[in-house]
């Protein structure tokens, strides 16, 4: 008896993901090569002159680590760390706070709805937003002369402290609300069991807190560490619109992606390749090093039991 064909239908999953590969390719793909391409090539416009592209090899990115490099780097740290750190914090607070049924909030879901509205504006209309607010003639200092806390307007955007805490607290607002939902969806996927036996056993909520929440949400910390620390090396919008392109004062608010779009707009696409370059290094260094140190930990915790069970080996082939 000739057995049944078996009909395989994993062709049409190819068909279905074609597409996907085929704009990969065509708008990542290609245009990254051209990027690496360009990198080694001196290729820029000198007045109406275009000049290259000629093979200069490593001078690009030479030229480019010798320049503002390091200044523009730190200032880009800055601005992210002085926004993500708090919000990472409030938003694990709210988050445990949220999902806790011991504390019996209402209107849970009003308050998830408000906490995200931000992430749906644009980040030009916020930073035009705050360029209006905080003016010097704008309503925040209207209303601090009002009430006579003032003698006179306050220039925010005139300090490097200002500026960076007000791109700071832009960034927290935009994305404090996506971060706040994915943590709560997080805790929310932990047995509710777990919290009731440790609960019994006299586990109070701080302990509960940092022995059971955090290890066992760490997979999404750990994706929203990396997805913050790629989004804050591309910052651009919010320091762009707000200092109108120059970050200031004195370029303390001058991030790489603001050079790297001043260099495209020269045109200088050579440094710029460069540039973009470093900035994918950098991005997948510090990505590994966050990976590595969140979840340091549960490679420890594997490395035991491989050794332990190594352990077990070589004493039972020692009884034999």
């Amino acid at each position: 008896m000739k057995k049944a064909k078996s009909i395989s239908r994993a062709k049409y999953g190819y068909l279905f993901i074609l597409p996907f590969f085929v704009t990969y390719f065509i708008f990542s793909l290609i245009p990254l090569l051209d990027t690496i391409r360009y990198s080694f090539y001196e290729y820029y416009r000198s007045g109406l002159r275009i000049v290259g592209p000629s093979f200069v090899g490593f001078d690009n990115y030479i030229n480019v680590m010798g320049a503002d490099f390091f200044t523009y780097m730190g200032n880009t740290f800055i601005l992210w760390m002085i926004g993500f750190v708090p919000q990472i914090i409030i938003a694990l607070l709210l988050a445990s706070w949220f999902v806790d049924v011991r504390l019996k909030i209402h209107c849970e879901q009003f308050f998830k709805v408000v906490i995200y509205l931000p992430n749906l504006i644009m980040a030009s209309a916020f930073a035009m937003l705050f360029f209006t607010l905080f003016s010097t003639s704008g309503p925040v200092n209207n209303i601090l002369t009002g009430l006579g806390l003032v003698n006179g307007p306050i220039d925010f955007m005139g300090t490097p402290v200002g500026t960076r805490l007000l791109i700071a607290l832009m960034n927290f607002l935009m994305w404090f609300g996506n971060t706040t939902i994915m943590l709560m969806a997080a805790i929310m996927g932990i047995s509710p069991d777990i919290f009731e036996a440790a609960s019994i056993d006299g586990c109070t909520p701080r302990q509960s807190f940092f022995h059971i929440t955090l290890p066992l949400i760490r997979p999404i910390l750990t994706y929203t560490l990396i997805t913050s620390l790629i989004g804050g090396l591309q910052m651009f919008d919010v320091p762009q619109i707000l200092t109108n392109g120059q970050g200031n004062p004195n370029r303390t608010s001058y991030t790489l992606i603001m050079w790297l779009n001043n260099l495209l707009r020269a045109p200088d696409y050579g440094r710029a390749g460069a540039l973009s370059v470093y900035l994918f290094i950098v991005s997948g260094i510090l990505c590994l090093f966050v990976y590595k140190m969140v979840n340091g930990q549960d490679n420890d915790a594997k490395a035991e039991k491989k050794a332990a069970k190594k352990r077990m080996k070589a004493a039972k082939g020692g009884k034999n």
